[in-house]
């Protein structure tokens, strides 16, 4: 496989990952999950992560998922790239991971003393990648041993943080984020 079938392969894999944190700026608001509290002066969370948000993030990655399912033989046969189908269990970790990962990088960012929208470089590009990995491993873990080998591992790791930037970036030029990272 060359580098552009690995760069494409890990692409796909990642995309019901890729997508909660953005869906999730679009749909949330309401509630916050933390409910206003506290921990050492502290709030957990932050206003930020609420559970429409959450709820309308894991959907979304799982919604593009289920689409991704439908094109796959399409799409793999068009680029000339082998692409996998998503088992429904790798769907759901994938984007609940994206999210969850996204919440614990805020509760990170509190107890550092970073404020809402407070820049966390590498915590902020990757945490939502290492908790969708993790939580995929763990429940649909022959799936992905066989799709996320070293190579696309490398390549999710330094593809991520420019899609990251690249789409906070545009996000914040549209208005949709208060800040560009």
């Amino acid at each position: 496989m060359n580098v552009l079938d690995i760069v494409v392969l890990a692409f796909w894999l990642m995309l019901p990952a890729y997508v909660p944190n953005n869906a999730a700026v679009l749909t949330g608001g309401g509630p916050p999950i933390d409910g206003g509290r506290t921990w050492g002066g502290k709030r957990l969370l932050g206003d930020g992560k609420t559970w429409r948000g959450t709820a309308g993030g894991i959907l979304a990655g799982v919604g593009l998922g289920l689409v991704l399912n439908a094109i796959v033989s399409d799409v793999s046969g068009a680029i000339g790239v082998s692409l996998p189908e998503f088992p429904i269990a790798a769907l759901l970790a994938l984007a609940a991971g994206a999210m969850l990962g996204d919440i614990l990088a805020s509760f990170l960012k509190r107890r550092t003393g970073r404020e809402r929208g407070a820049a966390f470089p590498g915590i902020d590009q990757l945490d939502f990648v290492a908790v969708s990995l993790v939580l995929t491993a763990l429940v649909a873990t022959d799936w992905f041993v066989e799709w996320f080998t070293v190579p696309v591992i490398v390549a999710i790791l330094v593809l991520t943080p420019v899609l990251h930037l690249g789409t906070n970036a545009a996000a914040f030029k549209l208005g949709l984020k208060d800040e560009p990272w």
